[in-house]
């Protein structure tokens, strides 16, 4: 840290002696007719062209090192009137314009049209993609308005490249170009989002809410002022910034969802100003979202039976019910306050609150066998009950609260109209809390099921009506887990842009320095119960508060869930009173995944930003990144007996360090007005995830077995290739196309080996995270947009999107669970072949209809020992659709449908007929009002 700080030291006085005298600059805010801010417009005088400029998030455009003179000021944008103003440059003058309205509308043949509402956002996010020095797409809030995506991750999936991973139905985890999630990173105003999850880095999206944000940029190569752990690509989202007038907006929704046949409520608002003289801008927002959620599943684990012809058979079957209310609560207040016309101080802030409360309902068909005497399957039956105490919070459900806060001190200034200043502080923090989660189990034992080989999509397994013999299902536990898992930020930065010349070819110095301080740990506890003597508490379920828990309009296939213990009378229970319940700590269940741990990354970087002519821009560069990391964690062993041996075990503690040097190059060539080719080279990396550098060792005597941790695995690394044409159309249209090819080295991956001696004992089997050799990842992406105005009458109106992806990949150099390497080559988990998106809409001044498809084909997500136990996320297909009316030009009414096929969740194993799981969750359907009153 005091390395860093004499660094930024260094970088400031640097600043200082650079500037030879004062020059000229020019400033101003771009916005549109609505007083919204305009990202992305291109800035420039005419004759200096090579001196331009884009404009910020704010709106807020810059312009330095200027000659004295009279100029042309000329602002472009997409879909709206190119402005031009003539401007008297004065020698060492800091001219403010104050702010410049554009109006929106653009020429298309003989005839003007108006941008409407509709177009606006579409516009907003050209404009930034086309004049961005780096390959990036961008979603405004506006585009975001025209899709019925709840979520930060539901607008995400509408990118070229991107696939998510959904809970509930709801998208979760982003994969970007055939990555797992774990590979890119999720940034708020370009700082970390930190993660909730115990044992990876990846980023829950569904936790932030989609109308919390002014727009999304996934940039597919990272510049060198970027973190560099971006392998896939970095999703950054940015805060809305305060208004140039008052400004009131918000939404009013209601919904229902077919599964739990129960409704749902959202809300946001927005109110921003500035005030003292336009100093201070301040923006607060805030959303709330109340969806009762649900899934009907079924899930196997398959197996061949060899006494059988290898006849395909499930170790263990399951029917699950989930009952899910998922309450999200977001709120957002940032401020900047202007020390002068170039100079501002500002603070960001966000807070998102998540609860899902779930109760699960499982009857499980468990260690399934065959006994070859009779021709039979046998098997142990169990019906489980998950929920939690009753009363708040967690109203007798499992909570799982997951809360994440980010705050963000800093300022940009101008020296002496020359060098930009631009410093920030960051305290961020991501944690995940289960407290109270129950379980009661009942079972019941050499049952003799029906195993039905011929469909094994929709397995046929029952036991002859066993299963609802709920007299026969004995008590064999009841447990509670309590579960804390916390990740702390404190980042710095400053960063400073220099003008290296005033020829005509604008070149630009840009260095800076990053500290990035993070502490992670997790902490855990998981309790038995059994009744205490005397207390004569329920042995079988039939004795207990059943519920019948098998829905009417079940959607996952032809079973009958049956009945459970309740979820009221599991909540009920006091398991601190001993005169009823004996508690017994199972240090097995928990202790070897609880951890601390402390990582210090500090980076520094220099680039050149360099134009030739008004076609050519380079940026070249080089970051380096330093990684420190201290782990604590536990040697958990058990004895011959299975039982847990505190005697010999303990703490184990680890530390690792090392250094990647990372340049970069990225090169745009302007081939027309609206026609663009770039072409990155860039070096990423992926830091390892949590848990696999915890020094753990946990020792299982009983099946002579050892995990453990590995705290010296080192950083997957890549090498990546994108070149990238784009060409605007003059009515907001694009065609876009592009091949990319990333070449990895250390992957991560699962290490087995056999008879393998640790401290002098001889292990069966050893288990460790390690770094593998090589893995290659190709693919191709094009995407096209555009108004269908040739077609004549009311058809012009219509609007066609859409997108493709194919990826490839291949990795090599690991071994198997048996311990013996894979001969054949093996796509990398994550890496999905096609993904596909495409919507049409329609739209006039008071009417907009969408339909919207996304489609990705299968792909592999979890290796096993042999290809047999390859685990798949199969296809998934999604089709929504939505429409607005204006009422007038400060109230619109609007109706949301989603998941119109009922797509599952679907994993198989192996083969795409042998389902692992099949989870449905059912359409859901909203309708509300919008308003923004100080239009």
């Amino acid at each position: 840290m005091s390395r860093l700080l004499l660094s930024f030291i260094v970088l400031f006085f640097l600043a200082q002696n650079v500037i030879a005298q004062s020059t000229t600059s020019v400033s101003g805010y771009i916005i549109d007719e609505d007083n919204l801010s305009l990202a992305g417009a291109s800035v420039y005088f005419k004759g200096l062209e090579n001196r331009g400029t884009i404009s910020a998030s704010d709106g807020k455009f810059l312009l330095v090192n200027l000659p004295a003179g009279d100029y042309q000021l000329h602002i472009s944008y997409l879909g709206f009137e190119t402005f031009e103003k003539n401007v008297e440059l004065i020698e060492g003058q800091n001219l403010d314009l104050g702010n410049i309205i554009l109006k929106g509308n653009f020429i298309l043949g003989d005839e003007v049209v108006i941008l409407g509402s509709t177009q606006r956002g579409q516009a907003k996010s050209l404009s930034q993609q086309k004049n961005s020095g780096n390959i990036i797409n961008v979603i405004s809030s506006d585009q975001v308005g025209k899709f019925p995506d709840a979520n930060i991750g539901d607008a995400m999936k509408r990118v070229p490249g991107i696939t998510m991973q959904y809970d509930m139905g709801e998208a979760r985890f982003g994969l970007i170009r055939g990555t797992p999630a774990e590979l890119s990173s999720v940034t708020i105003n370009g700082e970390r989002v930190p993660s909730a999850e115990g044992e990876t880095r990846a980023v829950q999206l569904d936790l932030i809410p989609a109308d919390m944000i002014q727009s999304i940029e996934v940039s597919k190569a990272v510049t060198p002022d970027m973190d560099a752990d971006a392998i896939g690509g970095s999703a950054n989202l940015v805060l809305r910034s305060a208004p140039v007038d008052t400004r009131i907006s918000g939404t009013l929704g209601v919904g229902y969802n077919a599964l739990s046949e129960e409704p749902v409520y959202n809300g946001g608002i927005v109110i921003g100003d500035r005030l003292f003289n336009d100093k201070l801008g301040i923006i607060v927002s805030g959303s709330y979202q109340n969806n009762q959620l649900g899934a009907h599943n079924y899930e196997a684990e398959w197996s061949k039976n060899e006494e059988k012809q290898n006849e395909l058979y499930p170790e263990a079957f399951e029917i699950r019910k989930y009952d899910v209310q998922r309450v999200r609560q977001s709120v957002s207040a940032n401020l900047d306050y202007k020390l002068g016309n170039n100079s501002k101080i500002f603070f960001t802030s966000m807070y998102n609150h998540r609860d899902d409360r779930e109760n699960r309902f499982k009857l499980k068909y468990d260690d399934i066998e065959y006994d070859a005497e009779s021709g039979t399957y046998t098997s142990k039956l169990k019906r489980e009950t998950k929920g939690g105490t009753n009363g708040k919070p967690n109203d007798s459900r499992r909570l799982e609260r997951q809360q994440a806060y980010n705050f963000t001190l800093g300022g940009d200034h101008l020296i002496k109209n020359l060098v930009k200043l631009t410093w920030s502080g960051t305290l961020a923090k991501a944690s995940e809390e289960r407290p109270n989660e129950r379980y009661s189990v009942w079972e019941q034992k050499g049952v003799t099921i029906m195993n039905d080989p011929t469909d094994t999509r929709t397995p046929n397994i029952n036991a002859y009506g066993a299963e609802y013999d709920y007299a026969n299902f004995e008590f064999k536990e009841y447990t509670e887990e309590f579960q804390y898992t916390e990740e702390m930020d404190k980042n710095a930065r400053l960063d400073l842009e220099i003008p290296l010349n005033e020829s005509k070819n604008k070149s630009i110095l840009k260095v800076g320095g990053r500290y990035r301080g993070k502490e992670k740990m997790r902490n855990n506890s998981f309790i038995e119960y059994d009744y205490a003597d005397g207390f004569n508490g329920p042995q079988t379920l039939a004795e207990t508060e059943m519920s019948n828990e098998t829905p009417n309009n079940w959607m996952a296939g032809n079973y009958n869930v049956g009945n459970f213990q309740s979820k009221n009378q599991l909540g009920a229970y006091n398991f601190t009173n001993t005169s009823q319940f004996v508690g017994e700590d199972k240090p097995d269940e928990y202790l070897a995944g609880n951890y601390k741990a402390n990582e210090h990354i500090s980076a520094g970087y220099a680039m050149i930003k360099q134009s030739i002519g008004t076609e050519w821009l380079f940026i070249a560069g080089v970051r380096v990144e330093n990684t420190r990391v201290n782990y604590t964690g536990n040697k958990v062993v058990f004895d011959e007996n299975g039982e847990y041996d505190p005697s010999t075990s303990g703490i184990t503690q680890g530390e690792n360090n090392y250094t990647n040097i990372l340049p970069s190059m990225h090169v745009r060539y302007n081939l027309s007005e609206n026609s663009i080719l770039r072409f990155a080279y860039t070096n990423t990396l992926a830091r390892p995830r949590y848990y696999d550098l915890v020094p753990y060792q946990q020792i299982n005597r009983e099946d002579n077995e050892i995990a453990v941790g590995n705290p010296e695995l080192k950083a997957t690394v890549a090498q990546n290739f994108d070149l990238m044409f784009e060409h605007y159309m003059s009515n907001l249209g694009l065609v876009s196309g592009g091949v990319y090819y990333k070449s990895m080295s250390n992957f991560i991956y699962d290490f087995y080996e056999r008879d393998v001696e640790v401290n002098g004992n001889v292990y069966d089997l050893y288990k460790q995270a390690r770094n593998g050799d090589n893995a290659y990842l190709y693919g191709v992406e094009i995407a096209f947009q555009r108004q269908l105005d040739f077609l004549p009458g009311v058809l012009k109106n219509l609007s066609f999107y859409g997108n493709y992806t194919y990826s490839v990949s291949e990795m090599s150099g690991f071994d198997s669970e048996n311990g013996e390497g894979r001969s054949e080559t093996t796509p990398l988990p994550g890496t999905v072949p096609h993904t596909f998106n495409t919507s049409l809409s329609y739209g006039t001044d008071k009417l907009s209809v969408r339909v919207s498809f996304h489609y990705t084909s299968s792909y592999i997500d979890e290796l096993g020992d042999e290809a047999f136990y390859d685990r798949y996320y199969d296809n998934q297909m999604f089709l929504d659709a939505n429409a607005s009316y204006f009422i007038n030009d400060k109230f619109s009414v609007f109706a949301e449908a989603n998941n119109l096929l009922n797509t599952p969740l679907r994993y198989y194993q192996g083969a795409s007929d042998l389902t692992m799981q099949a989870e449905y969750y059912g359409p859901r359907y909203n309708l509300g009002l919008k308003f923004d009153l100080m239009k």
